[in-house]
């Protein structure tokens, strides 16, 4: 008689998060922070059309590294589970602390009952009426989820960047000295070394802003918007003129 093949269980949760962690790690990183304008969201993304960043609701944001499949499903739940909550109750009852709780749920069953875990990581940004009152949740591959306070840096070679922007950040930057933080900090994701990379241009980037006040900048309640390439172009060479 054949005897069964076994694999405990604490080595079947570590061989599915190390497999997702590898797929991770395989993308660029993503930056998001909070400063005195919003909420400024960073990603290296040559494509145009395939977004890392995206609007879920008002004053909400959401962000992602892995799979593009995966968080795309993901993505478009969130904006459909914001759509019928705002619609059922209130739209001041959407929020990021419940979005991030349903995401947590949906990761964790999947990385605990599916074949293969989701091999994403996502961020759940609303900005409120000062930086005090912003909120970032980090979710990770197992359903974890980590309510972080002035920035998160995620894929990638992550720890290399977090430590580039630690020194660069500040609560009290306008959007274009966030984003040019964010913009140099990625320079070390991909590096062999800790040399960084040449300077990034708006040809490789995607970058979206959560606007802290969108009535009087624009007169209306939704607080996303997309950086184009020209205004980026702009932030970035600003500061290149000057060194």
């Amino acid at each position: 008689m054949t005897q069964q093949f076994y694999v405990s269980p604490e080595q079947l949760m570590k061989d599915r998060a190390d497999f997702a962690r590898k797929g991770i790690a395989r993308g660029r990183s993503v930056v998001v922070l909070s400063c005195r304008e919003g909420i400024a969201l960073v990603a290296e993304n040559p494509s145009p059309s395939l977004h890392k960043l995206g609007e879920i609701y008002d004053r909400i944001a959401f962000a992602a590294v892995g799979k593009y499949n995966e968080f795309e499903s993901l993505r478009q739940a969130g904006v459909r589970y914001a759509d019928v909550r705002g619609y059922s109750y209130d739209r001041e009852d959407v929020t990021a602390r419940g979005l991030a709780s349903v995401y947590a749920q949906s990761l964790g069953a999947v990385f605990t009952a599916e074949s293969k875990p989701f091999e994403v990581e996502l961020a759940v940004a609303e900005v409120g009426a000062v930086v005090q009152q912003d909120h970032i949740y980090r979710l990770t591959f197992d359903g974890s989820i980590a309510d972080e306070t002035g920035f998160i840096v995620m894929g990638g070679q992550a720890d290399a960047v977090v430590e580039a922007l630690r020194g660069r950040w500040s609560p009290e930057l306008d959007f274009s000295e966030a984003i040019r933080a964010a913009v140099d900090s990625l320079r070390y994701d991909g590096g062999t070394s800790s040399e960084p990379r040449a300077e990034l241009g708006s040809k490789t980037l995607e970058v979206a802003v959560l606007d802290r006040d969108p009535h009087t900048a624009r007169g209306s309640a939704r607080a996303f918007r997309r950086i184009s390439a020209g205004e980026l172009d702009s932030m970035l060479n600003s500061e290149r003129a000057t060194l």
